[in-house]
């Protein structure tokens, strides 16, 4: 399970935030991962339940946006897919689509206090 290693990451940036702004524990941290990256939501939910007891962030809401999985045709614009129905057809004129968004998966905030 990589979430394991990917919520550790998370922590060590805000654990290094905190440092850097003389704080005592982690209130929020806000994540956001594209639906293509690879990453559950709930494998990363509950590597933040194992991970956190006993830190400065044992009482911290972690909230995590899914962006959907978006291409784009050079005829005619982006697309929004469905990754369970992952066609990279546009549905309007045949062409070919490239993928534009939801493989992301970044740090939006860390609120410390």
């Amino acid at each position: 399970m990589h979430e394991m290693s990917i919520a550790q990451s998370v922590l060590d940036i805000a654990f290094s935030e905190m440092e850097k702004r003389a704080a005592r524990q982690v209130q929020k941290i806000k994540i956001t991962i594209g639906e293509f990256s690879g990453v559950v939501k709930d494998a990363l939910e509950f590597a933040f339940e194992v991970l956190t007891p006993d830190t400065p962030a044992s009482n911290a809401e972690i909230e995590i946006e899914i962006k959907p999985l978006t291409a784009g045709c050079e005829v005619c614009g982006p697309v929004v897919c469905r990754l369970n129905d992952l066609n990279l057809i546009c549905p309007t004129c045949g062409a070919t689509l490239k993928i534009s968004g939801g493989r992301e998966m970044r740090v939006e905030y860390v609120d410390v206090d």
